[in-house]
């Protein structure tokens, strides 16, 4: 299983590699920037480095989720510890930055793999939503991303969509965006091994490839998290088991062990939580990955000895740490935050005898995205030849706000656009025809960014674009009102913080008129406090029935609210986005804006 394309698509990338030459001065600049000896086709250089051991550079990044341009309000920011020990925040992203600092980072490497740890695609802003992520996956192209594994929301529209991003095609429903042009679909792997189909028990994608340059070989095998059926719609996996991360990491290990491959990377989109935010934070303080918690941990002290170094996502955290394997030894486990902040930058030294990692001599690094370097120029063309097919809806005005309404960038449980949007959606269905809502609750996950201030074209400064409203509500959700119980309603909040949300609290966002008390101190479910449950200042009570507002997402389940799968009564409404956006022209104007929630709901002990 080469990571080496079929040749159409070998010809693709050269056709590229031509045409990003345009951007440079003369085409002299161009061969000046190869290495010497770099043979036509060959990116990563000639033939160096036949002693007994050589250095692969894995250049490596994950969670972009779309984001082409670079990301707006604080979701564009990266923390790093200054000498002096304040922190500073550094605007960074965007894929004409991206695209620079990887081809920077290449030069003189003519060893060099680029991989990435899923969720390229899904939630992503208009700009790669509205064409069900075409653009990203041509950016990726552009990139010369080698491989990737699939994450969660790769499967947001499901497995069909994910195999035509692979293998190209127009959209069934939409057709082709550009005349004359067909989707050519991603140039690299996606490899997908413990997501398979119930019908025969294997692999919807590749479970894993095997990168090889002048002798060198090394196998990547790529996994999404087993919760993910917690955590995407339903109907977008009907069919499809997901199966134990290390348990199919160690098995394909061992297969590719006995095809000779020794040196393996997996690339795992299950992450943790460093206890610091920012990216240039020793995760490996005051003891070997002493610094990092969650999920990945754990998978990493169980993932067999035989793969070197994990390369890890979800969670949307920047860390460099080395935690021990099974065996004791040292091993790589990285990830770079998201939407193109960060790439890391690891050195595999690669045992030509052995055909193995020398896992002793492995180096990595985080680097930040600067913006202050320049824009890498067929990007800039992507971008804006995209744009130009969004524009006539992208810019068109929503509503008006008075300052920045945080969400994804919120760093309390309670977040002000959950708040917005709790609220336009109990508005929305609460007359008796559209569902009869009396209360509205929000995943906070479905909040994918903030509503900025700051113009971010030429619309002025507060106004709401449908493009940046798409960019917070991306997904297009439809929107339910159910009869849920008193009793099931405080089982909802108790799930927030219990079972499989326990270790991280997943804070529903509710429309006014409902507050509770969420305390800290305690643990568990306990941390809700039942008698605060209130809505409109009457206590909850167990025996009666709600009408709530919800999206299909949280109707189903999702999140681990498994107790809102129990509503009965279900009326099926508007999207949530077409909901969000007739709020926000039904209660704002230039003269009087919408001014950010005091998020004020949910009483906080710490």
């Amino acid at each position: 299983m080469s990571a080496t394309p079929p040749n159409h698509r070998a010809a693709r990338r050269s056709r590229r590699v031509l045409a990003a030459a345009a951007g440079l001065a003369t085409v002299g600049a161009l061969v000046a920037a190869l290495p010497a000896g770099a043979a036509a086709g060959d990116r990563h250089g000639p033939a160096h480095g036949h002693g007994r051991t050589v250095d692969v550079q894995l250049l490596s990044f994950n969670d972009l989720h779309g984001n082409l341009e670079p990301p707006a309000g604080s979701a564009g920011n990266v923390s790093e510890i200054q000498h002096d020990g304040t922190v500073k925040s550094i605007p960074a992203g965007g894929v004409e930055y991206l695209a620079t600092s990887l081809r920077e980072a290449r030069k003189g490497n003519p060893y060099s793999v680029t991989a990435a740890a899923g969720d390229l695609v899904g939630a992503s802003p208009l700009l790669s939503g509205l064409f069900h992520d075409e653009p990203t996956i041509e950016a990726l192209n552009k990139l010369d991303l080698d491989v990737t594994g699939v994450g969660n929301h790769e499967f947001d529209e499901g497995a069909v969509e994910l195999a035509r991003l692979q293998n190209g095609g127009c959209h069934p429903t939409d057709g082709c965006y550009e005349e004359g042009k067909e989707f050519e679909g991603a140039d690299f792997p996606y490899l997908a091994a413990n997501v398979t189909k119930k019908s025969t028990g294997k692999p919807i994608l590749k479970p894993y490839t095997v990168w090889k340059k002048n002798g060198v070989r090394i196998g990547f095998i790529g996994v999404t998290l087993e919760g993910t059926p917690d955590i995407v719609s339903a109907n977008g996996i009907k069919g499809l088991e997901f199966h134990d991360e290390v348990e199919t990491v160690n098995k394909y290990a061992r297969e590719l062990d006995r095809q000779g491959v020794k040196s393996i990377v997996a690339l795992i989109h299950e992450g943790g939580s460093p206890a610091s935010t920012s990216y240039n934070y020793d995760c490996d303080s005051p003891g070997a990955g002493d610094g990092i918690s969650g999920p990945i941990a754990d998978i990493a002290k169980n993932i067999t000895p035989r793969v070197d170094a994990l390369v890890t996502g979800h969670t949307h955290q920047a860390y460099v740490c080395t935690i021990p394997d099974p065996s004791g030894k040292p091993r790589m486990v990285t990830s770079a935050s998201s939407y193109g902040k960060l790439y890391t930058d690891t050195t595999l030294t690669y045992d030509r005898r052995t055909k193995d990692i020398v896992r002793t001599s492995v180096k990595s690094a985080n680097h930040v995205v600067s913006r202050d370097q320049p824009k890498a120029q067929d990007m800039t063309d992507l971008i804006t030849r995209w744009n130009e097919l969004a524009a006539p809806i992208a810019n068109r005005p929503q509503g008006f706000i008075s300052a920045d309404i945080n969400g994804r960038g919120a760093t309390t449980p309670e977040k002000p656009l959950g708040d917005l949007i709790a609220d336009a959606q109990l508005e929305g269905l609460a007359p008796a025809d559209k569902g009869g809502a009396q209360l509205a609750l929000m995943n906070p996950g479905g909040i994918r960014s903030d509503l900025v201030f700051a113009a971010s074209g030429s619309e002025g400064d507060g106004v709401v674009t449908y493009g940046e409203a798409f960019t917070v509500q991306p997904f297009t959700n439809m929107m339910n009102v159910v009869d849920l119980t008193g009793a099931q309603l405080i089982t909802a909040l108790q799930q927030q913080v219990s079972g499989p949300n326990e270790e991280s609290p997943k804070i529903l966002q509710v429309s006014e008129g409902f507050t509770y008390t969420l305390d800290l101190t305690k643990t568990g479910a306990d941390r809700i406090v039942v008698d605060s449950v209130k809505l409109n200042g009457e206590p909850i009570d167990p025996s009666k029935s709600y009408r709530v507002a919800m999206n299909e997402f949280l109707a189903g389940g999702g999140d681990g609210f498994s107790v809102l799968k129990e509503h009965t009564n279900k009326l099926v409404g508007a999207s949530d986005l077409d909901v969000f956006n007739a709020y926000l022209a039904a209660n704002s104007s230039a003269d009087a804006p919408i001014a950010p929630p005091k998020a004020d709901r949910i009483t906080v002990v710490q």
